[in-house]
């Protein structure tokens, strides 16, 4: 599975975004998909994961009520909308695929998009 992350950009403090995954095969509906972001010099940081259905969504204390994760696996896309955007929201947005053992961790992703960076000002 590739996947293709856009949709990042500049914005303003208080203003939003919509990022989007695009999945390059008809099995994406078959995973379980995630963003991540990763500030300059911090590690990568869990933002909201999807079941494969989309039936159960998750994200962080951080995000939540600001960020929305959706996907129509119709389309192989997934989507994270984001709302209310501070500069700590800065950062390079990765979406992930596959069969985790845990929605919120990095590890057992096994695919990843290339990245599509966010950047907040003040």
């Amino acid at each position: 599975v590739q996947l293709q992350a856009s949709g990042g950009g500049l914005v303003q403090a208080g203003g939003s975004l919509r990022l989007s995954c695009s999945a390059s095969r008809r099995t994406f509906s078959r995973y379980d998909m995630a963003w991540f972001r990763q500030a300059p010099g911090k590690e990568r940081e869990f933002v909201a994961a999807s079941t494969w259905s989309g039936g159960s969504t998750y994200s962080p204390d951080s995000v939540k009520g600001r960020f929305t994760i959706s996907r129509d696996n119709a389309k192989n896309t997934m989507y994270l909308q984001m709302n209310n955007l501070t500069p700590e929201d800065t950062a390079v947005y990765y979406c992930a695929a596959g069969p985790p053992a845990d929605l919120g961790s990095v590890a057992g992703y096994e695919y990843w998009g290339q990245g599509t960076l966010v950047t907040v000002s003040s």
